[in-house]
């Protein structure tokens, strides 16, 4: 039995297997925890699967994880299907329950193998499924759209958070099910090119602000994040910085958030919960890395510079072929008036925090 967490360990489930459910998040169903994400098992770096369908874990502590199975399976029957593991690779699933439908709504990133990023949108009445395709191939707002959060403020109205993919960040509003956008958005830190634009955003509201913690653009190679707060769900945002002020590495501690759990009960107490997507690249210089994607992504560089600058920075010595060994990051944090930390620690207990009154 776990008694606390300890960032960046190895979390093993209730039978001892790794937990797999990376780019995902945290949602309370009845006083019960439910951690989903994406299905790393078979991801080796040897069968061409990067994701193998969304796998949920069932807690009452947040510390013990049962394995609950897959959620949503894949479909390998359809070569077509965005659900297909050799056609697509599905990335950040979330989900939001719609008190008004009284049903669970999922929307997933689809990278399909033609370079189009598309989203998949499906629904269940449970929130271990089985869950049913409402939408498929969407293109949010006629937009090529990358990585995405879903967030519903205390009113019950609902956004969807993407990157537009290398331009800048798109808060969108959803319909009254969720499964669809209004057509209503706001754009948001616009910038020219990797690794500057923001990605991965991950949403949560404190005192009736809304705040939104960003990575850069380095691929599964971990950078510094940004966090913004806003009066409204559409902004304006005003950016903070570097959440992480006491990271030297520039690297958010190796990792990537994907979402931000606030810990029902507990009186603001908010989880940073974050993949490491390369554990073996910890020694490996933000720097070098950061400057070879501007050369990539910036259009001022020719092939032959750009080879040279990958071969100077070794990124292939680290490039990420099993991603079934990623790693998890759970930080509490920590708010200086409105201003969002997040320090390293090497264990914490939630029961640190005072309940709520």
């Amino acid at each position: 039995m776990r008694h606390s967490f300890t960032p960046g360990k190895v979390w093993l489930d209730t039978n001892g297997r790794r937990i797999q459910a990376h780019g995902g998040s945290v949602i309370c169903v009845e006083g019960t925890y439910y951690w989903y994400g994406e299905n790393k098992d078979t991801a080796n770096g040897r069968n061409g699967r990067q994701t193998f369908g969304v796998r949920c874990d069932q807690s009452s502590d947040l510390y013990n994880w049962e394995d609950k199975g897959l959620i949503i399976p894949p479909n390998l029957d359809d070569p077509d299907s965005s659900l297909n593991p050799h056609h697509a690779k599905l990335d950040r699933p979330h989900i939001l329950y719609n008190a008004r439908t009284k049903k669970f709504v999922c929307w997933a990133k689809i990278m399909n193998t033609d370079g189009t990023q598309t989203e998949i949108v499906l629904t269940a009445e449970n929130i271990l499924g089985p869950y049913t395709i409402v939408r498929d191939h969407v293109r949010p707002l006629g937009m090529n759209a990358g990585d995405f959060d879903l967030a519903v403020a205390p009113d019950g109205k609902a956004y969807y958070y993407f990157e537009r993919v290398h331009s800048e960040l798109i808060c969108a509003d959803l319909t009254d099910d969720y499964t669809d956008l209004t057509g209503y958005y706001s754009t948001h830190f616009p910038q020219p090119y990797p690794p500057f634009v923001r990605e991965a955003p991950a949403h949560f509201v404190r005192n009736h602000r809304h705040y939104l913690i960003t990575s850069g653009t380095t691929g599964y190679f971990p950078n510094p994040s940004e966090a913004a707060v806003a009066d409204t769900g559409h902004g304006p945002f005003i950016v903070q910085g570097d959440p992480f002020v006491d990271d030297l590495s520039h690297t958010s501690f190796h990792c990537q958030i994907s979402s931000v759990f606030q810990v029902p009960g507990k009186k603001d107490l908010y989880i940073a919960m974050g993949d490491r997507w390369i554990p073996n690249c910890m020694d490996l210089p933000y720097a070098e890395y950061a400057h070879l994607f501007e050369v990539m992504f910036s259009g001022n560089y020719s092939d032959d510079e750009i080879k040279a600058c990958r071969d100077q920075c070794r990124l292939d010595d680290y490039d990420p072929k099993d991603l079934s060994i990623a790693d998890y990051v759970w930080l509490p944090i920590t708010f200086r008036g409105d201003r969002v930390t997040i320090d390293w620690r090497d264990e914490w207990k939630i029961e640190d925090w005072d309940d709520v009154d």
